[in-house]
């Protein structure tokens, strides 16, 4: 899928399952998409781009790959939407019970459904940041529950759902939708307080889902189904640190890059964007620190926001 067998061809001393703090997962799936296609080659364009990135990251002054960066085999399995995200789910629960940061590059997002679904099994009290042009809210779409229509829906039934960006929808979807939770791109872009309310409402533990079409066309056009009106890039870094600074951000999943051979661009960008969430969550850690994994911060802090396995285990 890349030219190394490393994420961003980084040295095998941090590429090892057994010392590796990050788990990257590629799932290159486009079963459902149904206007742009091509989400499905995503991961090899973003797996490309990466190698090409400065691994020194100049804001936090840190090289996150070196806390180990494991890059998993591709979930393939696609004979059907249901298969597909029972095996993200499958996947992903296995990586998050080996005390892993677990990180997902799609594919459409309908790969989401699995694994928020894993997610909120481990964690207790669990915040899904969904930021995203689209509602993604539909209960079905096409006959099946598994559409990247339908990414958030469940999430909105069982955790506490986020939606940022928010600038396409069906009327339908304002069935599901909690208006008080929803940052609506147009109220946004008037709201110098919008990301202090957003993370005013989240829990503790927080996973992010962030499809790339939250971002504006203009810096970002490869996608399946752009919209004007988007997030910028600073603006978008600066609401990240937030979120990774305040919360225990659990793991995250970056979806819909579509690539174009005429623009590069959007894949170094989704690149990027992935390095600095690691940065993110691992500013002011050394290289040898120990991997104060999520649970244990958790318990150390002695907070009831533990893993559900971690609960279960006691």
């Amino acid at each position: 899928m890349s030219t190394t067998n490393n994420y961003a061809g980084i040295p095998d001393e941090f590429a090892q399952l057994e010392t590796a703090k990050v788990v990257l997962i590629p799932v290159p799936y486009d079963g459902t998409s149904t206007w742009g296609k091509g989400a499905d080659k995503g991961p090899e364009a973003f797996l490309v781009a990466s190698e090409n990135m400065e691994l020194y990251d100049i804001e936090t002054g840190t090289e996150p790959y070196q806390q180990g960066i494991y890059l998993a085999d591709a979930i393939t399995e696609n004979s059907s939407p249901e298969a597909m995200v029972d095996e993200v789910h499958k996947i992903t629960k296995k990586y998050i019970k080996r005390n892993k940061f677990v990180t997902l590059f799609g594919g459409e997002h309908s790969i989401s459904i699995g694994t928020i679904r894993a997610f909120n099994e481990c964690f207790n009290n669990l915040t899904v940041l969904h930021i995203d042009a689209h509602a993604d809210l539909r209960a079905s779409y096409e006959g099946t529950a598994c559409n990247h229509a339908c990414a958030v829906h469940e999430a909105s039934q069982q955790t506490n759902l986020l939606q940022v960006g928010i600038r396409s929808m069906d009327a339908i979807e304002k069935t599901y939708m909690d208006e008080e939770k929803t940052f609506f791109a147009h109220d946004m872009v008037n709201d110098e307080y919008w990301m202090d309310k957003v993370v005013d409402q989240m829990t503790e533990n927080v996973f992010i889902t962030l499809d790339l079409d939250a971002l504006d066309p203009s810096i970002l056009p490869s996608t399946g189904t752009p919209e004007p009106g988007g997030l910028f890039w600073y603006e978008t870094l600066e609401f990240l640190k937030q979120v990774f600074t305040e919360k225990n951000v659990v793991g995250f999943d970056i979806v819909e890059l579509c690539p174009n051979k005429a623009d590069k661009s959007s894949d170094f960008l989704a690149a990027k964007l992935y390095y600095k969430m690691l940065s993110y969550k691992f500013m002011g850690e050394g290289v040898d620190d120990a991997y104060d994994n999520t649970y244990a911060i958790d318990l150390k802090a002695g907070n009831s926001t533990i893993s559900k396995f971690e609960e279960d285990e006691d």
